[in-house]
């Protein structure tokens, strides 16, 4: 073990290379990972700020917003049944904004949300014609007071006040009160309009002990049927995009962590051959494989740690330098955290490529083989 750290200490030219394709792999991969929980932040922000432990659609509507209609007695059945605390009518309409000052053609992509109970972070129902904007509108030019002008129509919502990470669907919300999202929708959506009362989705607080899978269940039987209530992590991931982005973006993060598992193996597996000569003399003077590997393994995690204090400052240094909207990344404690567990995890299985290398070695024949 003290040979192996102080090879490290007098000789780190010789882990060089090692270290910058460890360093890239972890920018890499912080990369990957910053991207994917950018976008479903900002794909599912609107619903994550539910304080609801439910969201109910119409069965037919296929966990859908914009498939999905519950009216009024569908909505007197939800509230009756027992364990229900409080439901709140929610509903989106996507649309672009004009914003004074802009150009005729540069269109704030907007998600206009009428609501009822109050989302964490976003205060009670604006009065008519008004309503609290997400922050990443404020790159389109958007300040309190300011008039947009909503979807074809031009329906005029003056924003007063402004909210955090409650984006959907990649765009920016617009929170409305129930009143002047319908005033929104049907103005703009006609082949998509909406009666008094009735909502796209409803979102259901549980009362204190009740367990919302349970209560999700006895909403649907006291409703025949017509709807579909889901937890609200169950409605996150429901949303379109989500699970596919996250499929896809999981395999080519697995396939970073392979290459980074093969870059280890192949390094150490032709270091171990190098030190072959060592080796034997050092086992011939009673040093244990394990003892031998255990270095290995230690050269191994050191360098992984190394590289990936590189990777994350290159990665905080591009965080930092990305201006505000031009791509979804989001770089995390917890994002951080796992990607450096990832790559210590495929240092010391690359390592154990050079195990069986290390146990096969014969003191005789390495000394005897040195020139």
């Amino acid at each position: 073990m003290r040979i192996a750290l102080r090879e490290l200490r007098r000789r780190p030219s010789r882990f060089a290379t090692a270290t910058t394709i460890l360093a890239l792999i972890a920018v890499l991969l912080l990369f990957l990972g910053g991207l994917l929980d950018g976008l479903v932040r900002d794909a599912t922000g609107a619903l994550r700020a539910q304080d609801a432990d439910l969201v109910v659609y119409s069965s037919t509507a296929r966990d859908s917003f914009f498939r999905s209609r519950i009216t009024p007695e569908e909505r007197a059945r939800v509230e009756a049944v027992d364990g229900v605390e409080a439901v709140g009518g929610l509903g989106v309409a996507l649309l672009g904004g004009r914003v004074p000052g802009n150009g005729p053609r540069d269109l704030a992509d907007l998600a206009v949300f009428g609501y009822e109970l109050p989302p964490d972070g976003v205060g009670d129902p604006p009065a008519p014609g008004e309503g609290y904007a997400d922050e990443v509108l404020r790159d389109d030019g958007i300040e309190v007071g300011t008039e947009v002008l909503v979807g074809p129509a031009r329906t005029p919502v003056t924003v007063v006040g402004f909210v955090a990470d409650t984006n959907f669907s990649g765009q920016g919300s617009l929170w409305v009160a129930a009143d002047t999202w319908r005033s929104v929708q049907n103005a703009n959506r006609p082949d998509a309009t909406v009666g008094p009362g009735v909502f796209q989705s409803l979102v259901v607080q549980a009362a204190g002990g009740v367990d919302p899978a349970t209560l999700a269940g006895a909403i649907d039987d006291a409703t025949g049927g017509a709807t579909r209530t889901l937890t609200l992590d169950e409605a996150v991931a429901a949303l379109p995009g989500v699970e596919q982005q996250q499929s896809v973006f999981n395999q080519i993060i697995g396939v970073t962590v392979v290459v980074a598992i093969v870059v280890v193996a192949l390094f150490f597996a032709l270091l171990t051959v190098e030190r072959t000569a060592l080796y034997g003399v050092l086992k011939a003077i009673g040093a244990r494989s394990r003892t031998l590997f255990a270095g290995v393994v230690t050269q191994a995690l050191l360098v992984t740690v190394v590289a990936s204090a590189i990777g994350t400052a290159l990665a905080v240094a591009l965080d930092l330098a990305v201006p505000a909207g031009a791509i979804p990344f989001v770089l995390t404690p917890s994002r951080v955290l796992a990607s450096v567990a990832v790559l210590l995890l495929a240092s010391v299985l690359g390592c154990a490529f050079s195990l069986r290398r290390v146990l096969r070695i014969d003191p005789a024949a390495a000394i005897g083989s040195a020139p």
